[in-house]
């Protein structure tokens, strides 16, 4: 007797193990049986993959998690900028007279490095007045609730993602079905205090720093990417750090993960184009080639210059919406 699932036996496909049971109780003896037995091997396969899938799930989450305990040097880009993020999760610290503005947190396990390199650096954490937030996932989002701790900092952030980052990463609908990882603890950080919720073209201001809040959703729905003035000797020169422009290929696009993600998209790329950046940064060190222009700086002894990059600031958006487009047009 052949048994498989699907029309022609009986069995509705996707039908759950009481509703097959209850199917096996019709059948011959020898038949129940046998089809009992299938069942029976069914669910110990299914329980041993879960186990499988869970082990090797803690095993990775083990490693990744050691690996954010090394520490990036911390480095002067140039005026009163500096970087102290680890592992290739970029954070900047804007030092000013009055305090200063700290964006990004990285992981949890990166916020006692981020103190420390602001220290190595000659600078106190405690005058860390503001907190400030690329958006609102574990990686960007998580060590904010020990600097937050350490410093008494207050933390701005978005009211795309000020529901996520209090929630502590729960009920991100930008990253689409991904959602459930939060519930494994992948996504999942201490949720910190959200002080103040601004909205797109937000100043943030803290003695003479000034950074203008350019909300570019898409990744998230509160995605920021932040711009601010730098002082080069007699320049003035533009940073921008953009938030992300990663599309993940599970999060749908036709069937939208959240409503309006196309529209964000899209603006998104427009508002980066026309924000004319000299300072080339991201909460991605990669995606700036940050580390690579800070080999060339200690080379060269050149100060800000090899951070000056327009043209690869321009390069990074167009291939980055090119994937979009790639991705969207096909679907749609």
């Amino acid at each position: 007797m052949l048994l498989e699932d699907g029309p022609g036996d009986g069995l509705p496909r996707g039908a759950d193990n009481r509703t097959l049971y209850r199917k096996v109780s019709h059948l011959p003896p020898r038949s129940q049986v046998r089809m009992r037995s299938l069942l029976t091997r069914r669910r110990v396969v299914l329980l041993i993959l879960g186990a499988v899938f869970a082990g090797l799930f803690t095993l990775w989450r083990d490693a990744i998690t050691r690996n954010r305990s090394v520490a990036d040097e911390p480095f002067h880009i140039g005026g009163n900028l500096y970087y102290v993020g680890h592992t290739g999760l970029a954070s900047y610290l804007l030092t000013g007279p009055e305090g200063h503005v700290l964006i990004d947190g990285g992981f949890p396990e990166h916020g006692p490095l981020i103190a420390r390199s602001i220290a190595e650096l000659g600078f106190d954490v405690g005058d860390v007045k503001i907190l400030l937030n690329s958006h609102a996932h574990s990686d960007h989002a998580g060590g904010l609730r020990y600097l937050q701790e350490v410093s008494g900092a207050e933390l701005w952030v978005s009211e795309g993602d000020a529901d996520v980052m209090a929630a502590g990463g729960r009920g991100d609908r930008a990253v689409g079905p991904a959602r459930f990882l939060w519930h494994l603890g992948a996504l999942r950080f201490d949720p910190p205090r959200v002080d103040r919720v601004f909205q797109d073209g937000t100043v943030v201001r803290l003695g003479p720093i000034e950074l203008t809040a350019n909300v570019t959703p898409g990744h998230t729905r509160g995605c920021t990417s932040w711009s601010f003035p730098v002082r080069d000797g007699e320049r003035l020169l533009r940073a921008v750090s953009i938030c992300s422009l990663t599309l993940f290929p599970f999060v749908p696009l036709e069937r939208e993960a959240y409503p309006g993600i196309n529209e964000d998209w899209r603006g998104s790329f427009r508002t980066l184009r026309e924000l004319d950046a000299d300072i080339f940064l991201a909460s991605h060190t990669n995606w700036a080639r940050l580390h690579r222009k800070r080999a060339r700086q200690l080379a060269e002894g050149s100060g800000i210059a090899p951070f000056i990059d327009p043209e690869g600031y321009l390069d990074f958006i167009r291939r980055s919406e090119q994937v979009y487009l790639d991705r969207v047009e096909p679907e749609t």
